[in-house]
């Protein structure tokens, strides 16, 4: 997937990105995370900018929370 580095990627396009290697890999969300870290990242969460960076952590939370949601119920 190419990226552009001029814009600021959002906490959907992360939410949808990270839900998608989960799926494909069959890995929980921290592996899932750590691989996003090494390989979209290449190690530097903060290379796209602080709002991407930030949007990412969004994203890792509001995939806990519903996981969190989910097995509650």
């Amino acid at each position: 997937m190419v990226v552009n580095h001029a814009s600021t990627l959002s906490v959907e396009y992360f939410i949808q990105y990270l839900e998608l290697v989960m799926k494909s890999r069959h890995i929980p969300l921290k592996e899932a995370e750590q691989y996003m870290r090494d390989q979209f990242f290449k190690g530097n969460p903060h290379s796209y900018g602080e709002s991407t960076a930030s949007h990412f952590i969004q994203a890792i939370q509001h995939i806990e929370k519903k996981e969190n949601e989910n097995e509650r119920n």
